[in-house]
């Protein structure tokens, strides 16, 4: 039979048998997905999570419903957001790249299952006991902030070897990350022979500031600290750098891809694909408890070889070889 001819059967039911159909029905879970990005650009990170979850089984919008909470970069906004995924008693909180949200996360609730992706030990931030036995109601991925700054900071000596100043950028309103950056980059700038100059910014006037300083103290080079804040103000990175001459490199591609030198980071796509999978799996009954903390094995060195030439920088192959990906 027909759908058509099925709904007009039904006559006078028709109003009343939907509503309480759908009363017997279990709602979906909700999954909060909380990142500290713009909802701008941020497509490909969304598919990225959607394609976790559906290697589990799961299709957004049909066995379950993602909401997306793209914080812009205001950190202040996580306290009341996490309050009210925890009073609506949603699924999971999926939380990619993002110390201060998975921290607030942990702090808002001992029993909501969290997914988080961490640039620190997560041992250290107390979000698990171990990394083999998490032991509470938060699993993810560590995706190695020091580590991984400290090898971008050797890239961009290899990329620009006449750096002797390089001044590096902080968003203190991302505690956790500044404090890690600001930790290790001092004595990796001083096995390689350079200074550093530390500048703040936590807002678009800030950063235009901290430009100015680095431009009136002659740095040679600018290393920006991984953020979200600075990943949403792409744009204005990528412009002020050419505008002042200044070779810098980010951690994330998509700088990069608007007109930045270069980024190496995690590969950010990955990371949300398996946080996609733990959700998944959290939501058919796996306990985060149980779950190994994952560690990031992907990771992306991006070069903009038209903005080098425009620098003036000559990118020899030997670098080239090693860029995962070369933008003309």
């Amino acid at each position: 039979m027909k759908r058509r001819t099925f709904i007009t059967l039904l006559g006078g039911m028709a109003a009343a048998w939907p509503l309480e159909a759908r009363a017997q029905q279990p709602a979906m879970p909700v999954v909060g997905f909380v990142s500290p990005r713009s909802p701008d650009g941020s497509a490909p990170i969304a598919a990225a999570f959607q394609k976790g979850l559906n290697e589990v089984g799961y299709v957004a919008d049909q066995h379950v419903t993602v909401e997306y909470h793209w914080l812009n970069g205001q950190y202040d906004r996580l306290a009341p957001l996490m309050a009210d995924l925890v009073r609506r008693r949603v699924a999971v909180v999926a939380i990619p790249g993002s110390n201060p949200a998975a921290l607030a996360a942990k702090a808002a609730t001992t029993t909501i299952p969290i997914v988080f992706g961490v640039g620190e030990d997560p041992v250290k931030l107390g979000l698990v006991a171990s990394l083999a036995r998490p032991g509470g109601n938060a699993t993810g991925i560590n995706f190695f902030v020091a580590e991984v700054a400290t090898k971008r900071l050797g890239l961009l000596r290899d990329l620009v070897p006449k750096a002797a100043r390089v001044a590096v950028l902080v968003n203190p309103a991302n505690a956790p990350t500044a404090e890690a950056t600001l930790r290790d980059i001092p004595e990796a700038a001083r096995v390689l022979g350079l200074q550093i100059q530390v500048l703040n910014a936590s807002t678009s006037r800030e950063i235009e500031a901290a430009f100015a300083a680095l431009v009136r103290d002659r740095a040679d080079a600018l290393f920006v600290a991984p953020d979200g804040f600075f990943v949403t103000r792409r744009v204005q990175f990528a412009t002020l750098a050419a505008r002042h001459a200044i070779p810098a490199t980010y951690s994330a591609r998509e700088v990069v891809e608007v007109g930045g030198l270069m980024s190496y980071g995690t590969d950010i796509l990955d990371m949300n694909r398996r946080i996609g999978i733990y959700t998944g799996q959290i939501l058919k009954g796996a306990k985060p408890a149980d779950l190994p903390v994952l560690q990031a094995t992907k990771f992306e060195f991006v070069i903009n070889l038209q903005t080098a030439r425009a620098l003036g920088i000559e990118v020899p192959n030997s670098i080239q070889l090693l860029a995962d990906e070369l933008i003309e």
